[in-house]
């Protein structure tokens, strides 16, 4: 019989790995029943290494932060150059697209190349002002209250600027992919207005290093199969990639 340090063990590495575990799924996975699982979940709550919630647990700090765009920008550098090259093979002739703002998209405006002319629209002063610098590139600057964080612009008087874009996909980054809680960001602000951007899109992707898997944001923008595309590096974890790909969404791995 599996040892109770065994159980903890695993239990902690599931936390780790998706971001939340269920009960009944630990009791058929470690060969238990569920009132011993839920007393392994209260020994390890009393230790403040997770939170009970109704059937399921997450870990004690599970929300990321609201960090600057700059901060941001140092984290993962690598990956995310990979991951913005990889995007750009998404790129099609006399495109149009939007893109959100965050490190990631920044990283993928530094990269993008266009074939022919492209439009892009973006809430975002940091990457319209590095993308009025490349050739063949139209830019459209959308209006709103600025947020310091993240040198972008948010509110109602962005949401409306979107009423007359029509865009073949929206490029967005997260701070946390979970399977439970879906696709979130850091803030509600965040969300409202991705969440609106996707409806200006045929197709959304998301731009986000292994790191933002089994996470979660406070703000969510939407399921994990409101998505098209998320484009990311080969740290994913392979139980979240197989489940991912389940729910319909495509993933591609920059290498």
């Amino acid at each position: 019989m599996i040892s109770i340090a065994e159980r903890h063990k695993y239990i902690k590495e599931q936390l780790q790995l998706n971001g939340y575990v269920r009960v009944q799924e630990l009791a058929d996975q470690l060969g238990v029943t569920g009132a011993t699982v839920r007393k392994d979940l209260r020994i390890l709550e009393s230790q403040n290494i997770l939170i009970r919630t109704h059937g399921s647990a997450s870990p004690v700090k599970p929300h990321v932060m609201d960090i600057s765009v700059d901060v941001k920008a140092s984290q993962n550098r690598d990956k995310k150059l990979l991951i913005a090259k990889k995007a750009q093979e998404l790129i099609l002739p006399d495109d149009a697209i939007i893109l959100a703002s965050g490190s990631s998209v920044t990283a993928f405006a530094e990269v993008l190349t266009p074939v022919n002319t492209i439009n892009v629209v973006t809430p975002s002063l940091g990457i319209a002002v590095l993308l009025n610098g490349k050739e063949n590139v139209k830019v459209f600057v959308l209006g709103g209250v600025m947020n310091k964080n993240s040198l972008s612009v948010r509110g109602g008087y962005t949401e409306s600027g979107l009423v007359n874009v029509s865009c073949s996909k929206l490029f967005f980054g997260c701070d946390g992919i979970n399977l439970e809680t879906g696709i979130t960001c850091s803030n509600i602000e965040e969300a409202r207005l991705t969440t609106t951007m996707m409806k200006s899109c045929a197709q959304t992707v998301v731009l986000a290093d292994s790191s933002k898997f089994g996470r979660r944001g406070f703000g969510k923008i939407g399921n994990i199969e409101d998505i098209d595309i998320i484009v990311t590096d080969s740290g994913i974890p392979d139980n979240m990639r197989s489940k991912i790909e389940d729910l319909g969404v495509q993933i591609l791995i920059a290498e």
